[in-house]
């Protein structure tokens, strides 16, 4: 699986841009005017994980690699995107790509950043980007329920598909995503032919002025959970200004900064933390001299799969794994001690790799 991507979708003008500078450090355009971002910026953004520097130290590893995740900067949507406005066909192309959406809204005051809309209304700033999605999965639904009805007269085994299909348009026709459908396990194998806009999972990033920070007082947050809530999406709070204040200091004035603030680490690592369980991912870890490195893995993968992220022929000669937990390669300092006071376990092809398994493959 090549790193999975998550697309940033808002308004013009909410730290769309902002926030991608800040994960990636890369310096995509931000300006205070539409349409700024118009082909979508690419970002590959490390995982902070400060096992690896653990365990780099254990092996004296040469490198250290870690686990990925690919963020889009998607141009500020705007009223009208799903029938082409603005350069909304693009727009709604790129997202499709994405696995998942971290959508940006407003959450500040703040007379010298100019509002799309003229005001701050994180709920109806939502709903005109969820609406354009709605629109776009709804024109897919029809186009494909009308090739579907006219070829299900001759083939029988067509009517599950035109029967979901019928059931997705009248959800989307009451103005409601396809995520917050049920789905029964048929369904869900059928649904995998179709990639609705509306079917990703959705981390909602409110953005707030620096002073709400770690305060539950945020009126705009507030109304932004209770509205995720209804669609079973996350919710994660975050101030762009500071995030991008953050990567011009050094390590250590970033640490202090934050602590001054009361933060204990960057809003980043928390986002970043956030996609990876919303797209139900782990990593699991390598170590010896050459390098230590995160693998990223779907949580319940087997360990032949998981071998295969490394190369397809160990998946294919996979014989065994040896896994230490991570804990256990500290407490006796490597695979060896570990070993030597039994706690190295040697798993078959129905292990279920785990979240910080430290694992060695054998394979033909």
């Amino acid at each position: 699986m090549s790193t999975l991507s998550i697309g940033i979708v808002g308004l013009p003008n909410v730290g769309k841009s902002t926030l991608f500078n800040a994960l990636t450090k890369k310096g995509a355009k931000a300006s205070n005017f539409p349409f700024c971002t118009i082909d979508p910026n690419v970002g590959i953004v490390d995982v902070d994980d400060e096992r690896l520097e653990i365990l780099s130290k254990i092996s004296g590893s040469k490198k250290i690699i870690p686990a990925t995740l690919t963020f889009v900067d998607i141009a500020g949507l705007v009223k009208g995107a799903a029938s082409g406005e603005g350069l909304g066909n693009k727009f709604l192309a790129n997202i499709r790509e994405g696995d998942a959406i971290l959508h940006v809204v407003r959450c500040f005051d703040d007379d010298n950043v100019i509002h799309v809309e003229g005001k701050v209304d994180p709920i109806s700033d939502i709903e005109v980007i969820n609406l354009e999605l709605i629109l776009a999965d709804l024109q897919m639904t029809e186009n494909s329920l009308q090739k579907l009805e006219k070829q299900a007269k001759g083939n029988k085994s067509l009517l599950p598909t035109v029967e979901l299909l019928q059931k997705i348009k009248n959800h989307l026709n009451e103005n409601q995503p396809v995520r917050s459908l049920e789905f029964n396990k048929e369904e869900k194998e059928l649904l995998n032919k179709y990639n609705f806009l509306t079917a990703k999972k959705v981390i909602y990033a409110t953005n707030v002025s620096e002073d709400c920070l770690g305060s539950e007082t945020n009126k705009y947050v507030q109304v932004v959970k209770d509205h995720a809530a209804k669609e079973n999406a996350d919710v994660i709070t975050f101030s762009a200004k500071l995030e991008e204040e953050l990567i011009s200091l050094s390590k250590e004035e970033a640490k202090e900064y934050l602590q001054e603030l009361g933060l204990e680490e960057p809003g980043l690592n928390r986002m970043i933390r956030k996609c990876f369980a919303t797209l139900d991912l782990i990593t699991y870890l390598t170590t010896g001299e050459m390098e230590t490195r995160a693998w990223t893995i779907k949580q319940g993968t087997k360990a032949p799969e998981a071998a295969g992220k490394i190369h397809g022929d160990i998946q294919k000669g996979f014989i065994r794994a040896e896994v230490v937990s991570f804990d256990d390669m500290v407490e006796y300092q490597g695979r060896t001690g570990a070993k030597e006071a039994g706690k190295a376990n040697a798993e078959g092809k129905e292990y279920v790799v785990k979240d910080g398994d430290v694992v060695l493959f054998f394979h033909n």
